[in-house]
């Protein structure tokens, strides 16, 4: 989608590419009480999803659109012993394209906004940028995705859920539409074929229209059938194909699924959230997430978080589901995502910058020897966890590019090399 600078704008996007350019404290956005026109970012007319305007509102979502918030009770925080670092900066490595590169120059590379590296369950790099801070939210985009695809594998582990269930079993009032004929496993690993598409770079694709309906983007006139909602838009689409036979991105899976486990679970998916992970870890702060025109919650990408909750969020992954003095999740619904799925039925999906990987309950699997696996949401956001290297990372950021394949490659090498470093100079 091309950026849309606000009225009388005296820069075009082009002249702002690079991460010290469009950094939101250089460029004055919403600077003064009220901020000049010039510098005023709307929701209602989209600037929060234009560039450069993007990388200010990723941190300021909660206040540009209803949210609901996830309250993390009145528990005391749990601790992230610190070990930092001062050499990490300066690892070295090759990027996909086989260009070198340090970590430290990753950091602008990918627009990071909040980064935190785990050793062994300690901060060995803390670093923020832009108007991103340690207490600040920020929108996680499509790392929500792997917080409701947890919430249903540990749903399925307690005897709540079966994979091989049709949705119309769970939900009998979607039988005969798109995703009645689909089971839960296939919703869960995105093997449906839905009449849906989500290619951000074309502003008449779904995924556009679902983020109307989802309360993202304010509707328009044209969308009056979705003022009720995501879940009216989800009940109305069609088949494309045949399920279960090739994995396909589809952020209409996740609520798909978040609607299931709410009518089976009989609780909303904020308070899930708040339950099953903010309260029993101790997570640092309350975490925010979008709801659309009714109420529901955003179950395809609306989480705001800080980083280091996100950080404590991998951790416990990287433990086998214990955090905080407490199994959070059993260590079987950790291992299943670890194994990860078909690797034949991802390749189709064309993801080249991600050889060998698969996808499982929301989760984008390495296949690698370390097995790692990652949350992942556009604009760069993401959970990375090496079970083997002992190391996690949590980045919150505000990419020039929705899709990570614009940022993979950078990313990906990073991530290894940072691992490979901690494992051969632990400290």
């Amino acid at each position: 989608m091309k950026a849309v600078p606000p009225p009388n704008a005296p820069f075009a996007d082009e002249c702002i590419q690079d991460a010290r350019a469009s950094d939101p404290h250089a460029l004055g956005w919403m600077q003064g009480f009220p901020p000049p026109q010039e510098r005023r970012i709307s929701r209602a007319l989209g600037h929060h999803f234009s560039w450069p305007q993007l990388r200010w509102a990723v941190s300021h979502t909660h206040q540009l659109g209803p949210v609901a918030v996830i309250q993390r009770g009145a528990g005391p925080i749990s601790t992230l012993p610190q070990a930092l670092r001062t050499d990490l900066d300066e690892v070295r490595f090759n990027t996909q394209r086989d260009e070198p590169l340090t970590w430290g120059d990753a950091f602008d590379a990918n627009y990071t906004d909040g980064l935190l590296v785990l050793h062994k369950g300690q901060v060995v790099h803390e670093r923020y940028a832009g108007v991103m801070h340690a207490h600040g939210t920020h929108a996680c985009m499509s790392v929500t995705k792997s917080f409701v695809g947890l919430l249903a594998l540990k749903a399925v582990y307690d005897g709540h859920l079966q994979e091989d269930k049709l949705i119309s079993h769970y939900l009998p009032s979607l039988k005969g539409t798109g995703f009645g004929s689909a089971t839960l496993g296939q919703v869960m690993d995105m093997t449906t074929d839905m009449a849906y598409d989500e290619i951000y770079t074309d502003p008449n694709s779904g995924i556009w229209q679902y983020l109307r309906a989802a309360g993202v983007l304010p509707l328009r006139a044209e969308d009056t059938a979705y003022s009720g909602g995501l879940y009216d838009y989800l009940a109305e689409l069609k088949p494309q194909g045949t399920h279960g036979v090739a994995f396909a991105y589809k952020t209409i899976n996740t609520d798909m699924l978040a609607w299931v486990l709410q009518t089976v679970l009989q609780q909303a998916l904020p308070q899930m959230l708040s339950e099953v992970f903010w309260q029993p870890m101790g997570m640092q702060q309350d975490a925010l997430i979008q709801i659309d025109q009714c109420g529901n919650a955003f179950g395809g990408g609306g989480l705001l978080t800080c980083t280091r909750d996100l950080a404590r969020f991998g951790q416990m992954l990287a433990q086998d589901g214990f955090f905080n003095g407490r199994q959070i999740v059993p260590a079987a619904v950790v291992e299943t995502i670890r194994q990860g799925s078909d690797p034949a039925k991802f390749v189709p999906a064309g993801y080249t910058t991600l050889p060998g990987f698969s996808y499982r309950a929301m989760w984008w699997v390495s296949g690698d020897p370390h097995r790692c696996f990652s949350a992942r949401g556009v604009h760069g956001q993401a959970v990375w966890v090496d079970p083997v290297a002992q190391v996690v990372i949590a980045r919150h950021a505000s990419h020039r590019h929705a899709g990570n394949a614009m940022n993979d490659s950078v990313s990906q090498p990073s991530y290894r090399a940072i691992a490979e470093h901690l494992s051969r100079h632990p400290g």
